[in-house]
């Protein structure tokens, strides 16, 4: 039983996709590509306006599929590998260490729930097939929450690193057994641990005399320990010096201010300065956003019976912090939608995506610096981030009145208050059900431009109704920013009305400038509260649909992608979609080859000629009969994961596969 296992893992590779994407290496330092950072930038804005490749044609076009897949990444005992943080990409890095020491490549950084971090090669190059791992780092032995795992995965990495590329430095959290979380740089070639980290991040560091900058009577206490979750994107100062990292279902949450230069905290900022129920975590997966003047914007959420009215408490909120050396956080800015005592009480969080912020504005004079938020109740909220409209000590007191909202809101009437207030996307309205199952929206927003009209792309759920889980279209919105010196406001453009997704990740633009706009989803494909072990763990999908016409362009075949973790999202470079599963899947442009030799050699040396773990070598394919494989292929486990090849590619595999001297 264990070699057909090993067998049918091995033919899963050989059925994935289409063939490799090769680039010659002369190609390789060609111009900046690198993707650092969640949502590609400190602003969250998730446009890559300089990707010329991926146009409609192409991404529509008969050619256009899986690519390559690395080998599946490392479990740990029976636990499977997830990626909940999204992958990012060096166009060019010199690796320093293994057997490909001295040697260039476009890389893929990698990190999964098992704690574990790679450098995988993104094209066929320098002697390596695209999809080898350079190098792997565990960080330690995974967490396992208590008493209920989170997904039913180990809780290794969650939440997406960033790189600093001058200084050859990724930065990463993971929850390490007996340690719990901590903060590593790592050396960027190599993968090794660069001296003096990891940091510490535990209450008792939080509270250390003059650390946290929202202190309340006593320390926060370390209530629900084992339940604290670093989910939310690690941001980096301009300069590299600070790195900026937020926490969420705790005793509260918590930014904390990580010293890059001298590998300690340096000050901490916790949410609510009288922690009550575990409320006001930043969990969502955009975590901190910066502005071009070192601003720090997150966003807060709640939990059940999450509403007490209290100074200082900053539960469903926007909060703005500026940070400097020496005095750590100060709050200079906060905004709280009118309605936040019912959705506190219901946890119906506000900061269960992230913030984008707008590109500033060319004009002169005090316009505004605009910043774009969703949520769980399916809202879109625009807002001022230069002149947040709330106070410093306390949110304002509750209101059944919509059109009190201090965002901007749409001039005319909304149908779900009958009145102004904020918009509702995804429906329909309620401050009662809005939560696990049921909630609209844990998206960050992506933001594209074209001429003088700027739009918003905002992925959530909209349910067949009240209390009802069942997702009905739209999943996918386009809101226009309507401008206006004093007060602009958002407009829903177009509403995708065709595909239904189950849990979204944030959507992601590529575009060649203005022209060949491509809206990119990752959909979990499950609900909320569907496990991410077993036999029915689910499988994502991958959409890609014109930004200006919300029509689909393609898709990833049903069973395509293997199962990943939550609301990540996919990197881009050179006209390739890399997406993170319980590996990295690669998609792009190549043509279809029916050779099974040359299908083997495009698709599956890449794993088999380096095997490891449980994938079989080319030696052990050899002995496998050809009907073998083609059942296997054809009628077996395996079935679902051939879609796409036809008969004769599948015999055509099988027949290389089983021939003798494969191996030679």
């Amino acid at each position: 039983m264990k070699g057909a296992r090993t067998v049918a893992a091995c033919v899963r590779v050989l059925a994935a996709g289409a063939s490799l994407v090769t680039i010659p290496a002369s190609s390789v330092a060609a111009g900046p590509r690198d993707t650092l950072t969640f949502h590609g930038d400190a602003q969250r804005t998730g446009w890559r306006s300089e990707e010329s490749e991926l146009s409609h044609a192409v991404v529509a076009g008969p050619d256009f599929g899986l690519a390559w897949q690395s080998p599946q990444l490392d479990a740990v005992g029976d636990q499977p590998p997830r990626l909940y943080a999204s992958p990012l990409y060096v166009d060019a890095l010199e690796v320093s260490s293994g057997e490909y020491a001295g040697r260039t490549f476009s890389v893929v950084i990698a990190a999964t729930s098992n704690a574990y971090v790679y450098a995988v090669n993104a094209f066929d190059r320098n002697g390596a097939r695209a999809g080898a791992i350079l190098w792997r780092k565990q960080l330690g032995e995974p967490c396992k929450l208590e008493p209920t795992p989170l997904d039913g995965v180990m809780t290794g990495v969650l939440s997406t690193p960033v790189i600093d590329l001058e200084r050859r430095r990724l930065y990463i959290t993971s929850c390490v057994t007996g340690r719990r979380w901590q903060a590593y740089a790592l050396d960027l070639a190599s993968g090794e641990i660069v001296a003096g980290w990891p940091v510490q991040l535990d209450e008792a560091t939080f509270n250390a005399p003059g650390m946290n900058r929202n202190a309340g009577s006593g320390k926060v206490p370390p209530k629900r320990f084992d339940y604290r979750v670093q989910r939310g994107a690690l941001t980096l100062s301009r300069a590299g010096s600070v790195l900026y990292v937020t926490f969420g279902e705790t005793s509260t949450g918590w930014i904390v201010a990580v010293d890059t230069r001298h590998a300690k905290v340096s000050s901490a900022f916790a949410t609510v300065a009288e922690p009550h129920h575990s409320s006001g975590g930043i969990w969502g997966a955009g975590g901190a956003t910066l502005d071009t003047d070192g601003n720090v914007f997150v966003v807060t959420g709640s939990a059940f019976s999450g509403y007490v009215d209290q100074p200082h408490d900053w539960v469903q909120s926007v909060l703005k912090l500026s940070f400097t050396p020496g005095d750590g956080f100060t709050l200079r800015g906060t905004y709280t939608p009118f309605n936040y005592c019912e959705t506190a009480k219901m946890d119906i969080d506000l900061g269960s995506g992230g913030i984008t912020l707008l590109p500033a504005p060319t004009t002169a004079g005090k316009a505004p610096q605009l910043m774009a938020l969703g949520g769980k109740q399916g809202n879109a909220y625009l807002l001022d981030g230069a002149r947040l409209p709330g106070r410093l000590d306390r949110r304002q007191a509750c209101s059944p009145d919509s059109a009190s909202d201090a965002s901007f809101l749409p001039p005319g009437n909304q149908p779900h208050f009958g009145k102004r207030g904020p918009l509702n996307v995804f429906g329909p309205y309620s401050e009662k059900d809005a939560a696990l199952d049921l909630a609209r929206g844990r998206s960050v927003p992506a933001y594209f431009r074209r001429g003088d009209s700027q739009y918003l792309f905002l992925t959530g759920n909209t349910k067949k109704g009240q209390g009802v889980p069942d997702n009905v279209p739209p999943s996918l919105a386009r809101l226009r920013v309507m401008e206006d010196r004093k007060s602009p406001w958002l407009r829903i453009d177009q509403l995708e009305q065709t595909l239904v997704f189950e849990n979204p990740g944030s959507p992601v633009v590529t575009s060649n400038g203005s022209r060949d706009a491509v809206v990119w989803v990752l959909d979990e494909n499950a609900r909320r509260t569907a496990p991410l072990k077993g036999a029915r763990a689910p499988q994502p999908v991958l959409y890609a649909l014109d930004a200006l016409t919300l029509k689909l362009l393609w898709r990833s075949q049903p069973g395509q992608l293997a199962t990943s973790g939550k609301y990540n999202e996919p990197v881009f470079a050179r006209g390739t979609v890399f997406v993170g599963t319980d590996r990295i899947q690669a998609f792009g442009a190549v043509p279809q080859i029916a050779d099974g030799k040359a299908i083997y050699q495009q698709r599956c040396a890449a794993c088999h000629d380096q095997a490891e773990g449980r994938i079989p070598p080319r030696e052990l394919l050899a002995t496998r009969p050809e009907p073998y494989v083609v059942d296997a292929l054809a009628n077996g486990v395996m079935r679902d994961f051939a879609q796409g090849l036809s008969t004769v590619e599948i015999q055509a595999v099988a027949r290389f596969v089983a021939q003798p001297g494969v191996a030679q």
